[in-house]
């Protein structure tokens, strides 16, 4: 009898294991229909028992066929009618693969369903509209996981891999902090090389920020959904791409198009690579590490400062065909300008996926790997190879997505049609899960916080450099030389004309030959008989003047020179087409202007020290409220800035204060959030980022030369407003990572 028994048990555990296996392995290629096809399978299994047993639904002596054992006929009904074991992960033996597979839902199989009677049509019904677990059961497994996963980082330790990940996450943080600068360096040269008057100009430092917000929030929605590497890896990749292709296009369209996506491809950087690390670090690290990624930002900063300082001024690294295409030393700068990208793209591609995200989405056994690989790479380091991962069992999130059932005679472009409105429905409910009752508060205190941020740093970081221009201006002006009444005649001029004011002149017979005009003016004067030849200009107008048999001969002095300005029998021949560069440009401007964005990045640096040491000792919100509080009182300090060294000085004390703020602001976003949520709330939030900079930097520069008083008092308000709601966050310091 106990020899029958156990043979018995033995079939009955062998059969239910080839039941789950069958359809745990198969479920993945055909969905629903093999879990129909299993659930008969184990069925009949047990029917096959129930006909051997006896009464007592005691295994007989000698029984060669085996199902689930029950001790009583209620049991037997519920297992009859419920999910099979790869679906529950109720049994024992199977707790690896615990939520691997949840599928569909399916109803109690009774004989009416079966029957294709009413239980068929509630059958039906129930599937559509119960869909995976409940939210409780589901939110009870992702606090489990949390507090589980929080235990397994104790375990794994940080070290090697940590930091190799650091370093790898750094490179696509600095590829955010080059794309901000790139534009701003080459506008200068790029508008002569391509024409653009001030609108476009405009338009193409705006265009930058636009197709960031829209990176971000694209990015940061699909990174919840598809995972955070291949997120990352698609945006970084669009990003190299169309950097490449900016360098070389010659239109003005083009060139903007391609920086509109280069921008929609790096806007994924910071969401997915602070959502993305944060994964990797426990509770004691994860402030300060994170904080300490953020230097990379500054990084990428310094790198296109140093780059634009090395490249750009040096006009002879350029060619050219014909007058149809140019290659200038600034786009060789754009190209430069490409390789961290690049270089993330490759270093990533050896790193895994975040674990959490396959435990949250149900994948047990991809995240028990990466796991062990973390942990067995921090030991070998460590000189403890010996050191067994001692996980056996993760707890995994049961999943409330519904499989869309497609045949295999449904065309594939319909497929490719039905996954993309299953992942764009999947991506709208995330979004708008952000802001359920359960985080709307926290979700409306963040925008405030982050867009009150923007508007103010990258307002002013945009004013500083704008208000240099205009102090180095007003001191050019003054050193401008006025001529009147000037009679000049039979004289050659064959040297730079620059800085001055001509007033109701007189030239007659005059040559101009193979000169550079920069920045002069003849207003009311009379050219008679005069020669211009080889004439390169920039800032030069001719207004209310009059030229009577005179030649123009390969000069670049178009129409729009001339104002109100009457030309007698005189003629122009060859004249240069297109925009060209500036040669006659002092390079000591350029080294200047590079020079106080390498200053104002570095300055940075202080800050990013100070945050990473105490992030975790003193807390995110206090280090969030701090920062903008004495960054708020900084902005008064900018009514003294008089000069241009005072500028400079003000905008490194600016810099260096509000980093930390930022930091914390970085770090606390990813604790608020869960992990379904983390990088679609903070694309969100960042796409926001970017339109308070945008709407920040076109109120401030409109006060150039006018004010001071407006732009400090909207910086100050807006740091002093984004103190106050900081401190009513929660404060997540020495929290698990939800």
């Amino acid at each position: 009898m106990e020899e029958g028994y156990q043979n018995r048990t033995a079939f009955i555990k062998g059969a239910k294991d080839i039941a789950k296996e069958v359809k745990r392995q198969a479920s993945k290629k055909v969905g629903r229909s093999v879990d129909r096809v299993t659930d008969e399978y184990s069925k009949r299994s047990y029917n096959r028992f129930e006909e051997d047993g006896d009464d007592n639904d005691y295994p007989t002596q000698g029984s060669q066929d085996g199902g689930y054992y029950r001790g009583d006929s209620q049991a037997a009904n519920e297992d009859e009618g419920g999910h099979s074991d790869s679906t529950e992960g109720h049994d024992e033996d199977d707790e690896i693969y615990e939520g691997e597979y949840q599928g569909i839902p399916r109803a109690e199989s009774g004989k009416g369903s079966l029957a294709g009677g009413p239980g068929s049509v509630r059958a039906g019904a129930q599937q559509f509209t119960d869909v995976g677990v409940s939210e409780a059961e589901r939110r009870k497994d992702q606090e489990e996981l949390a507090q589980q996963y929080e235990t397994i980082l104790q375990e794994c330790g940080h070290g090697r891999f940590q930091w190799t990940l650091y370093f790898v996450l750094g490179l696509a943080l600095m590829a955010d902090g080059v794309e901000i600068f790139v534009v701003g360096f080459v506008l200068p040269s790029a508008e002569k090389d391509m024409c653009l008057s001030e609108p476009n100009k405009s338009m193409l430092g705006l265009i930058v920020y636009f197709g960031m917000m829209v990176g971000a929030f694209l990015w940061g929605a699909l990174a919840d959904r598809i995972g955070r590497r291949q997120s990352l890896l698609i945006s970084l990749s669009i990003n190299s791409i169309f950097s490449f292709f900016s360098s070389f296009v010659q239109g003005y369209g083009t060139f903007l198009f391609c920086r509109l996506l280069s921008g929609v491809g790096i806007g994924g950087s910071i969401p997915i690579v602070f959502s993305y690390y944060s994964e990797f670090l426990s509770q004691e690290k994860r402030g300060e590490h994170l904080s300490w990624l953020c230097m990379f930002w500054m990084i990428g900063g310094m790198y296109a400062s140093a780059m634009a300082w090395a490249i750009i001024p040096h006009y002879g690294w350029s060619f050219q065909m014909g007058s149809a295409y140019q290659f200038h030393s600034w786009r060789v700068f754009v190209l430069v300008c490409a390789f961290p990208s690049v270089a993330a793209i490759a270093a990533l591609s050896a790193m895994p996926e975040s674990p959490r995200f396959y435990l949250e989405n149900g994948k047990h056994d991809e995240g028990w790997m990466i796991l062990k690989q973390v942990h067995d790479t921090n030991m070998r380091a460590k000189g403890h190879p010996e050191k067994v991962f001692s996980v056996t069992t993760i707890k995994t999130v049961k999943q409330m997505d519904e499989l869309v059932d497609i045949g295999t005679d449904t065309p594939v472009w319909q497929r490719y049609r039905m996954k993309i409105m299953s992942l764009s429905q999947q991506i709208r409910n995330n979004i708008l899960a952000c802001f359920s009752p359960e985080y709307k508060r926290t979700t409306f205190m963040l925008m405030a916080v982050w867009f009150s941020m923007s508007f103010s740093y990258y307002g002013l970081t945009v004013w500083f450099p704008d208000m240099i221009k205009y102090i180095q201006k007003q001191e050019y002006d003054s050193r401008t030389k006025t001529f009147t009444k000037e009679r000049v005649e039979h004289v050659t001029f064959n040297f730079t004309l620059e800085n001055q004011v001509h007033l109701q002149g007189h030239y007659f017979n005059d040559k101009f030959l193979n000169l550079k005009m920069k920045s002069m003016v003849f207003e009311d004067s009379v050219f008679e008989e005069c020669y211009f030849e080889d004439i390169t200009s920039i800032h030069t107008i001719f207004r209310n003047c009059t030229f009577v048999a005179s030649l123009f001969y390969n000069t670049d002095l178009f129409k729009y020179r001339f104002v109100n300005c009457k030309l007698v029998n005189s003629t122009f021949l060859h004249n240069k087409e297109g925009c060209m560069l500036d040669f006659s440009d002092d390079f000591n401007n350029a080294y200047m202007i590079y020079f106080v964005n390498f200053l104002g990045t570095l300055a940075v640096l202080p800050g990013n020290i100070v945050s990473a040491l105490l992030m975790d000792k003193i807390g995110r919100l206090r280090m969030l409220a701090g920062s903008s509080v004495i960054s708020c009182i900084s902005c008064f300090f900018l009514m003294f800035g008089n000069s241009e060294s005072g500028m400079i000085a003000l905008l490194c004390l600016f810099g260096g204060i509000s980093i930390a703020s930022w930091n914390a602001l970085d770090v606390i976003t990813v604790e608020l959030y869960p992990s379904d949520k983390r990088t679609t709330a903070f694309g969100f939030l960042n796409a926001l980022c970017k339109v308070a900079a945008v709407l920040g930097i076109s109120i401030f520069q409109s006060f150039v030369g006018i004010t001071k008083a407006v732009p400090i008092i909207f910086a100050a308000g807006a740091l002093a407003a984004g103190s106050f709601l900081a401190t009513k966050l929660p404060e997540t310091r020495g929290q698990v990572l939800q």
